[in-house]
């Protein structure tokens, strides 16, 4: 028997004010890892481990790559990295984004899961989307416990909704109480890996190192478990084509690369490729409009009235195509259902 030691936290936004609560009541002789990703810009510093530290009393700090996870330790996701966990190591992964994020909260999940069975404690907080609900579900199947911050007390709860639809969670409550819970979690030891019913583990679930598991599954892309083959739909992120790998009631797609969709993730990252496309088409009318607007003054200059009169009418098409594509664009906008230009997504 062993006990729940390893904990895995999945946050977005409104996610930092439910970590420095749920941190906040920790214990300082925690006998248990607690491995957090939260979803931020690429771009972006992190400051969450100073938080964190400031907020309980575990130390929390990111992690480097193959760094052994110690008990009473905060492990934090740095920015553009996926954090996985393999037998007694963390890795740092850059590998393809998972429902539009990296770090994402499901190759977490899945390779603890894949890694520590039933010692494995995974935890939703506040969130849009429905990025961690597969990776909960992958913590249920292989012995491990979901835990849910309330809905109503998320700031955003869409991400604990999701998890909670999706998997028979085996506890909820508001941030501020959730360390207690998971505390008291720890503390019962874990049931034998043996004794739990589960389905058999893909390879995705255990892979460390996405890209090259991947790459290995491009050449059969039908032998991962629950795999029903090509669709029609292909990848926001690469274009490439997208395999069903949806298992159980969870819906969800991977490219060849290793780019993973739920059906949520799906439909926004199409939103952002189709608004794209139409600002793109808006920049080719202007530059067909500057373009054809030379060639008419140099027709005009030139006494060629009737090839003018051809370019006058390609400048007039040109102008009208980019004006309707515009309006639309800023119509829903206006509508509150996408940001400025080039920046938001259509629905």
């Amino acid at each position: 028997m062993s006990i729940r030691d390893i904990i895995v936290i999945g946050a977005s936004s409104g996610g930092v004010e439910a970590l420095r609560k749920l941190v906040a009541s920790l214990p300082e002789d925690l006998p248990a890892s607690v491995l957090v990703v939260l979803h931020i810009p690429p771009e972006s510093g992190s400051m969450l481990p100073e938080i964190l530290a400031r907020s309980g009393p575990l130390p929390a700090r990111h992690p480097s790559d193959g760094e052994k996870p110690e008990r009473g330790t905060i492990y934090i996701a740095p920015p553009d990295h996926h954090m996985l966990l393999g037998a007694g190591e963390i890795r740092l992964d850059r590998g393809p984004r998972e429902n539009g994020h990296r770090p994402a909260i499901d190759p977490l999940f899945r390779t603890a899961a894949a890694a520590y069975g039933p010692r494995v404690i995974g935890v939703i907080l506040s969130g849009g989307g429905d990025d961690g609900s597969a990776g909960l579900q992958v913590i249920k199947d292989r012995g491990g416990l979901a835990v849910v911050q309330e809905p109503a007390d998320a700031v955003f709860a869409f991400m604990p909704s999701a998890a909670m639809l999706a998997v028979d969670v085996d506890a909820s409550a508001p941030a501020a109480a959730l360390a207690p819970l998971i505390v008291e979690m720890v503390s019962d030891p874990a049931v034998s890996v043996s004794s739990v019913p589960h389905a058999p583990i893909s390879k995705e679930e255990g892979e460390i190192g996405m890209v090259e598991q991947a790459k290995k599954d491009e050449a059969e892309p039908k032998s991962r478990t629950g795999e029903s083959g090509p669709t029609i739909i292909t990848c926001p992120d690469c274009g490439g084509t997208l395999f069903d790998v949806s298992r159980k009631d969870l819906l969800r797609y991977r490219c060849h690369v290793g780019h993973v969709f739920s059906v949520q993730s799906l439909n926004a990252g199409q939103k952002t490729v189709i608004e794209e496309a139409l600002w793109n088409a808006v920049r080719m009318f202007e530059e067909r409009v500057v373009l054809s607007s030379r060639l008419l003054k140099d027709a005009e200059a030139r006494g060629l009235e009737a090839v003018a009169t051809g370019f006058r009418e390609q400048v007039r098409r040109a102008r009208v195509s980019a004006k309707l594509i515009e309006e639309l664009l800023l119509e829903h906008r206006r509508a509150g259902k996408g940001p400025a230009r080039a920046e938001g997504s259509l629905d």
